[in-house]
Order: structure tokens, then C-alpha cells, then sequence
């Protein structure tokens, strides 16, 4: 007898109300992430006034412990007063627009986690830490109690990841059921916080869910596997369907018919979106998984009907990043067609005026494979920055080879993670009007 299908359904993305949308510490923060640096500074502004210093460019010494990393890089800016002051590089995990609420343990303790593309590790706030980071942290955090789960196992591995800022958080490693999108996986292993620097005490979340590959998970002696690793080990989700898929929507999109909602799904792909959208199926596009990320080819994108060609160009898609960060000639060639716009250098990236109407914003379009995909014209501002002008939601991506599409790109499609087949899917989002009021950098 075939054994019956375990119930699937969406996992709700919980808006985060404490969000701070700071438009540089974000940026600040993808550059950390990332270790890579903005050759645009050096065009606008002279040496003297703008100070980088550059770690190792590899967007996997992110994710080294701290003894194998090579150096740590530091953003500064010019202070109003005309001093140089560092820019507090809240990592991507410090300024979360979107949590997902999952179950861990028997019975399940409700966590509120980021889900990320950009990273492998599953860790939780958790009794293990001293009291007093318990105490300071319990009135935004729920803090996992591995004692009150009788499906709970400790192991003998640890975990220990250093954030492009300086920031860090270790601790041990246990196996225990952990249950998202109406799908338990068994003996998941789930890395328990010890240890955590301060930034992390105010920052809302109970941790974070890494939807990347495993390879650059952390956990040592032995990386562990991913939950949708697991459930395709496990069988939860059926051949043909090993993905999970990311609709995030937006704060704008009240009036729209889906009403702003944001969810995941687990081993199906939503058929009620696709029809939404106007679709049959997905597009898809060939992933590289040689650096752990879902990479894909971008070859080439059009600013208002101008086709540029790009020959080779990869993209990352990355839940856990809030911007999208393209090349200098096509940063540049979007906010030439933005009345206004230009390029602020003590804010470190394009800025243009609030008020413009959606008539008045170019048609902004990435390639996925072959196929273009619009970024919506509502988010092309990311938050206010005063009363007049707004920090843009495109920046530039310095000397990285490829761009690294977050936020404000992925709320312009349906995004389908296929990772049995080892593919990335996309649907184009069709909304009724492009909202273009400008978000505060407090919501």
C-alpha cells in the first residue's frame, strides 16, 4: 500500500514591525557580507574622503570560522561634521524584513526564524546560554529548551559562524523533529546558540533557517544536512518535487488581490499563484551549486527598452539579502533614466526624490537564463532617507563578478528553488498598480 502524502501547506512569512530600513547599513552590510567593496566610491568621491579596507574577496570567508579568515574589512563614511566615522554594518540577519515561523522538539517549540538562500546553517536561540543573555533577550526572543523536548539528542559537534561585521554566534549541535509547511523532519540537526555577540540581543528573531546547499554549512568536524536535504533523504517531499518556493509580498500591496501576503512552500509549487500570474509553469534556469548558492545565468537586462548585454554574467538569489546589487554600468544607466537621482556619498549609494510618479520610474528588467524579469517599479525606493529624497533599492556590486538579487528583486516574482533538479524557477508577479509610497526607516 503506497504510503499517503503528509499534509503540505504554506508557511505564512510574519512581517518584522521592529524592522529599521536604514538604506546604508543594509548596503553596508551586503558589501560585509560579501566581502567585497564599491569601485562607484572612487568615481564620486576622492580617496581621502571615502576609506575601504578590503578582506579576502571570497563570499565563502563569510561563513569561515574566525581563525581561517583572512582579514576583516571596514566601511567608513564622511560624519556630517566632516570626520570619518564607521558605518555599523548590521549584518543582513540584523534588519529582517521577513520572519517564518517553524516547530522544533516534541512537543514543538514555536521559533521565528529568517529563512536565507545565502547560507546552510539552522540556529537557535537557546537555553544554553548564560543566564543573563537569556534574561536581556527573552522579551523579543523565543529561546528553544532542548531539556523540554523528549525528541531531543545532543551530539558532539560544534558550530561557530562569524558575520561580516565582526559579530559571532557558537555553540553545540543536537538532532531533534523539526516541522515547517505541514512536513516533519526527523533527526534534523538543529545548532543551538552558546554563545552570542551583543548586536544579536535587540534584533527580533529566534534565529536562522539556511535554504542554501550544505556544503558551506558550518558545523564542525563534519558540515551537516540542510532540512531539504533531509527531506529528500527522508522522502517527505516526493521525487519530481524536491523544491521550496518564496512569495514575499509587500507592505504596498494592500489594494492587490493577493493582498500582501508572504509565504514558503515545501514540495509543491503554489498553483494558485501560477494562475494568478497568468502561467502554466515556471521558467527555469540551470543552477551552479560549486560555490553552495543559487546561481544562475543572467546574461544580459533593459532599462527602459535599452538592451544591455552582459555575456557570462551569473546572479545569487538571496532571501537574506534586502537590496539588489547589479554592476556599475547598469547601476548607473537606471538612475540616469530617475529625474533627480544621484549618487550620495556620504550615504554610500543612488538616491532620488520621493513623489515621482510610477510614469516617471524606468522599466527595470534582469534575465534569468534567456527570459527578463521586471523588478517592480514600487520597489525601486527602498526607505526614505528625509523628506525629500529616498535610497534606492539597485546599488552597485564593487568588484563582485556576479549580482546578488534580494529583496527587492524577489518581490517582483515567484521564486522556485528546485533543488533535486538542480534548477532556479521564475513566475512574473502581476499587480494592478505600482505603489510608490516611500517607506520610513522605522515601520
Amino acid at each position: 500500500m503506497a504510503t499517503p502524502r503528509r499534509e503540505q501547506k504554506r508557511i505564512n512569512v510574519l512581517p518584522n514591525p521592529d524592522a529599521e530600513r536604514s538604506g546604508t547599513k543594509h548596503y553596508a552590510a551586503l558589501l560585509k557580507k560579501c566581502e567585497f567593496f564599491s569601485l562607484i566610491y572612487h568615481w564620486h568621491s576622492e580617496l581621502s574622503d571615502i576609506k575601504v579596507e578590503v578582506a579576502k574577496k571570497s563570499i565563502k570567508n563569510t561563513f569561515k570560522p574566525k581563525s581561517k579568515q583572512d582579514s576583516i574589512s571596514v566601511l567608513t563614511k564622511v560624519q556630517d561634521d566632516g570626520k570619518h566615522g564607521e558605518v555599523k554594518a548590521s549584518d543582513h540577519l540584523f534588519d529582517l524584513l521577513y520572519l517564518c515561523p517553524v516547530q522544533i522538539g516534541t512537543p514543538p517549540q514555536v521559533m521565528n526564524l529568517n529563512f536565507d538562500t545565502g547560507s546552510s546553517d539552522l540556529w537557535v536561540w537557546s537555553t544554553q546560554l548564560d543566564p543573563i543573555t537569556q534574561a536581556r533577550g527573552s522579551p523579543k526572543h523565543n529561546i528553544f529548551d532542548p531539556r523540554s523536548s523528549s525528541t531531543f539528542k545532543q551530539t558532539s559537534s560544534r558550530w561557530r559562524i562569524r558575520y561580516g561585521d565582526g559579530s559571532t554566534a557558537s555553540g553545540t549541535v543536537g538532532t531533534d523533529n523539526l516541522t515547517l509547511g505541514g512536513l516533519t523532519v526527523e533527526h534534523q540537526a538543529i545548532e543551538l546558540a552558546r554563545k552570542l555577540s551583543e548586536d544579536f540581543i535587540n534584533i527580533p528573531g529566534d534565529g536562522l533557517l539556511g535554504l542554501a546547499f550544505g556544503k558551506i554549512n558550518t558545523v564542525k568536524p563534519k558540515p551537516v544536512a540542510t532540512p531539504v536535504e533531509n527531506m529528500m533523504t527522508q522522502d517527505d517531499i516526493a521525487e519530481g518535487e524536491e523544491l521550496f518556493t518564496c512569495y514575499l509580498g509587500s507592505w504596498r500591496d494592500t489594494n492587490e488581490r493577493d493582498k500582501d501576503e508572504s509565504f514558503y512552500t515545501f514540495g509543491y509549487v503554489d498553483q494558485d499563484v501560477l494562475k494568478r500570474c497568468g502561467v502554466d509553469k515556471p521558467h527555469y534556469v540551470p543552477v551552479d551549486t560549486a560555490n553552495g548558492f543559487w546561481q544562475f545565468s543572467s546574461s544580459s537586462a533593459t532599462v527602459d527598452g535599452e538592451f544591455f548585454d552582459r555575456p557570462g554574467n551569473t546572479a545569487i538569489a538571496d532571501t537574506g539579502t534586502t537590496l539588489a546589487l547589479v554592476e556599475d554600468r547598469l547601476c548607473e544607466a537606471i538612475y540616469k533614466k530617475i529625474p533627480g537621482a544621484r549618487f550620495d556619498e556620504r550615504r554610500q549609494g543612488w538616491v532620488f526624490p520621493v513623489g515621482l510618479k510610477p510614469d516617471r520610474l524606468p522599466r527595470v528588467t534582469l534575465a534569468v537564463g534567456d527570459v527578463q524579469f521586471e523588478i517592480q517599479k514600487e520597489d525601486l525606493g527602498f526607505t526614505g532617507i528625509n523628506e525629500d529624497e529616498q535610497y534606492g533599492g539597485i546599488q552597485s556590486r564593487g568588484n563582485a563578478k556576479f549580482d546578488i538579487l534580494g529583496d527587492t528583486w524577489l518581490k517582483g516574482v515567484y521564486a522556485i528553488f528546485d533543488q533535486g533538479k538542480q534548477r532556479f524557477g521564475c513566475v512574473q508577479r502581476v499587480e494592478e498598480e505600482q505603489n510608490v509610497t516611500v517607506a520610513s526607516q522605522k515601520r
